[in-house]
């Protein structure tokens, strides 16, 4: 009994997102038996990510914690390690600099991506393991799992979903959950 058990918590660690039918945009993200519709990249998926070109990587990326705007919402609890997000955070995206896909903070000159969007994409903000640890230039970087544009949108590489879909999804997610984009 106790293989079974363990079987099936390893198999409620990865979440799978899969390109949707007729659109290279969309996608639909599966785990622990729900399924919920996402926005991907406008490139859609990729084997060979560039920083830049729009396309999510088709890779298995493990969540290492995250970002919220707790000043804009409460999450239910969860496992995953969170911060909260303040002003002034910054996500290094410049291939060239030292600090390429890390998080920085304000003032920062080289490109970045601002932690604290008016728009409310990044109000839970969910990092994964992309290009890291052995860091690489212009492999792409703060690939994210994120709150989605109204209209499904296309991201610039990212995972994006509803906030009931996050909010559902959160609570199940830790260390190490694996983001399995196919």
């Amino acid at each position: 009994m106790r293989k079974k058990t363990s079987a099936r918590s390893s198999a409620k660690s990865i979440i799978t997102v899969r390109a949707a039918p007729r659109d290279r945009k969309r996608a639909l993200v599966s785990f622990d038996g729900r399924v919920e519709q996402a926005a991907i990249g406008r490139s859609g998926i990729t084997s060979v990510k560039r920083e830049g070109d729009g396309a999510t990587p088709r890779a298995a990326m493990k969540l290492i914690g995250g970002y919220v705007r707790r000043d804009r919402l409460v999450l239910p609890p969860t496992p995953l390690p969170t911060r909260a997000t303040r002003k002034g955070m910054l996500w290094c995206d410049a291939p060239g600099h030292a600090l390429y896909n890390r998080p920085v903070k304000a003032p920062f000159k080289p490109s970045h991506e601002e932690m604290t969007r008016d728009d409310g994409l990044y109000d839970i903000c969910l990092v994964m393991d992309w290009n890291l640890l052995a860091r690489r230039r212009n492999a792409g970087s703060a690939i994210f799992f994120h709150l989605i544009r109204p209209g499904y949108e296309p991201t610039q590489g990212c995972v994006a979903v509803s906030l009931p879909a996050l909010r559902r999804l959160i609570p199940h997610m830790r260390r190490g959950t694996v983001v399995r984009v196919i």
